[in-house]
C-alpha cells in the first residue's frame, strides 16, 4: 500500500503488524473466549508507541497529529482478523484521547496524559443510556454540585473499555434547566465509591471489545475532573464526530479488503465438481463486482483522511464515509460468506467472526439513518 502514505507510515505499518502476529493473534482466541482483551496489550501497545502516539512528547506520547497512523492502525486490524479485540484501542487512540488532549488543563494533562500516552490507564467515553439510544440532548444521568466536588446519578450502556477503563467520560446534566447548555463532561476514576461496572455485555461479535454497563450512585466526583468548562460538554461531544465517524468507515473499507482477500485464496482452494470454485463465473462475477466497489471506495476514503489531516473534512463528508464505509462492509462480507459454503458459518472461520462484527458497523457511531440524515442537510441546503 503506498496510497497516501510515506515510508515512514509503512515502516510504522510493518511494525504494527509484527506486533499484532507476536502479541495479540497469540492469545486472540482467549481473548474472544473471556470477552475482553488482557490489560497488558494497551501497555505493550504503549511502549511501541501504538497508543498515545496524539499525546504531546511533553507528556510521553508521539507528538503526531497525523490521521493516518490511526488509520494504519484500523488497516492491519482488520487485515488480521482481530477488528473485536482492536476496537478498545482504536477507541482510546481515535475518540477518547482526543477528549484528554483537546480539554485537559495543565493539571488534568500532568495527572492522566502519561498514563493514557503509556497504555497504563485505559479510556472509555459513557454517553449512551438505556433510553437515549443517540439522542445526546436527552441524557437523564445528572450531577448535583456539592462544595468542591460533584454528585453524579445515573446509569450509561454499551460502553465499549467498559471493564478494562480506568478513566471515563461521563456525559451528564449538571443543569436540567438549560437544555444541551446544561451537560457537562465528568472523568469518572476507576476505584470512585459508588462507581460500579455491572455485566460484560455478551455481544454477538466484537467480543473481545468488553462493553460494559455501567453504575453511578452518589459517586462523588472532584471539581478538578470536570473535562473542559462546566455546560459545554455537547458542544464538546461534536468536536470529534467527524474523526470517530471517519475511523469507523475507514475501517468497514479495510474489512471489506480483508474479507475479499480471504475469499480470494478460499475460491482458490475449494475444489467444487471438479474444479476449484474460482473458476465459475457466478464467483467471478461476485468477485469482481466486490473488488470494483472497494477499488472505487478507496480513493474517497483517502481524500477525506487527507482533508482530516487539514481540518478541511466537513460533517456531511465524515457521514459519508462512515454510512458508505460500514454498509459496503457489511455488504461485501455478506457476499463473500456465501462461497464459504457451510465453513463460513463457522466461527474458527475469519469470514464468520468478520460477519458478526460487521453488523454493528452501520449503528455505533450514529446509525446509517442518522448519516444519510446529515448528508441530507447538505444537499437540501
Amino acid at each position: 500500500m503506498n496510497r497516501i502514505y510515506t515510508d515512514d507510515h509503512e515502516l510504522f505499518r510493518q511494525s504494527f503488524r509484527s506486533f499484532l502476529v507476536a502479541e495479540v493473534m497469540p492469545r486472540f482466541e482467549e481473548f474472544e473466549h473471556d470477552g475482553v482483551m488482557d490489560r497488558q496489550i494497551y501497555a505493550e501497545a504503549g511502549k511501541h508507541g501504538f497508543v498515545g502516539f496524539n499525546v504531546p512528547e511533553a507528556y510521553g506520547g508521539g507528538g503526531s497529529d497525523d490521521f493516518r497512523f490511526n488509520a494504519i492502525i484500523a488497516e492491519e486490524l482488520a487485515a488480521v482478523g482481530a477488528g473485536g479485540g482492536g476496537l478498545g484501542l482504536t477507541l482510546h487512540n481515535d475518540i477518547v484521547s482526543p477528549y484528554f488532549v483537546t480539554y485537559c488543563n495543565d493539571e488534568q494533562a500532568a495527572r492522566w496524559l502519561p498514563g493514557i500516552a503509556s497504555g497504563e490507564l485505559i479510556t472509555a467515553i459513557a454517553m449512551t443510556e438505556p433510553g437515549t439510544g443517540s439522542d445526546l440532548a436527552g441524557v437523564q444521568t445528572t450531577a448535583v454540585r456539592d462544595g468542591d466536588e460533584w454528585v453524579l446519578n445515573g446509569a450509561k450502556t454499551f460502553i465499549t473499555n467498559g471493564i478494562n477503563s480506568d478513566l471515563v467520560i461521563v456525559v451528564c446534566r449538571t443543569d436540567p434547566a438549560a437544555g444541551r447548555a446544561g451537560i457537562s463532561l465528568l472523568v469518572v476514576e476507576r476505584g470512585m465509591p459508588g462507581f460500579e461496572r455491572g455485566r460484560n455485555l455478551d455481544k454477538i461479535g466484537q467480543k473481545s471489545a468488553d462493553t460494559a454497563e455501567l453504575f453511578f450512585s452518589d459517586v462523588r466526583v472532584p471539581a478538578a475532573n470536570v473535562l473542559g468548562e462546566e455546560g459545554k460538554g455537547f458542544q464538546y461531544l461534536g468536536f470529534n464526530l467527524a474523526q470517530e465517524r471517519l475511523s469507523i468507515g475507514l475501517y468497514g473499507l479495510a474489512a471489506a479488503r480483508a474479507a475479499l482477500n480471504w475469499t480470494v485464496d478460499y475460491t482458490r482452494e475449494r475444489v467444487a465438481f471438479g474444479q476449484p470454485i474460482a473458476a465459475f463465473q457466478n464467483t467471478k462475477f461476485v468477485l469482481a463486482e466486490v473488488a470494483t466497489e472497494l477499488a472505487v471506495t478507496e480513493p474517497f476514503i483517502d481524500q477525506c483522511v487527507t482533508k482530516h489531516n487539514t481540518q478541511e473534512l466537513s460533517p456531511a463528508e465524515a457521514a459519508m464515509a462512515k454510512l458508505w464505509g460500514t454498509e459496503l462492509q457489511k455488504r461485501t462480507v455478506d457476499r463473500c460468506l456465501q462461497f464459504f459454503g457451510g465453513y463460513g458459518y463457522m466461527a474458527e472461520y475469519p469470514i464468520a467472526r468478520a460477519y458478526a462484527e460487521a453488523r454493528v458497523a452501520t449503528i455505533y457511531g450514529g446509525t446509517s439513518e442518522i448519516m444519510k440524515t446529515i448528508i441530507a442537510k447538505e444537499v437540501l441546503g
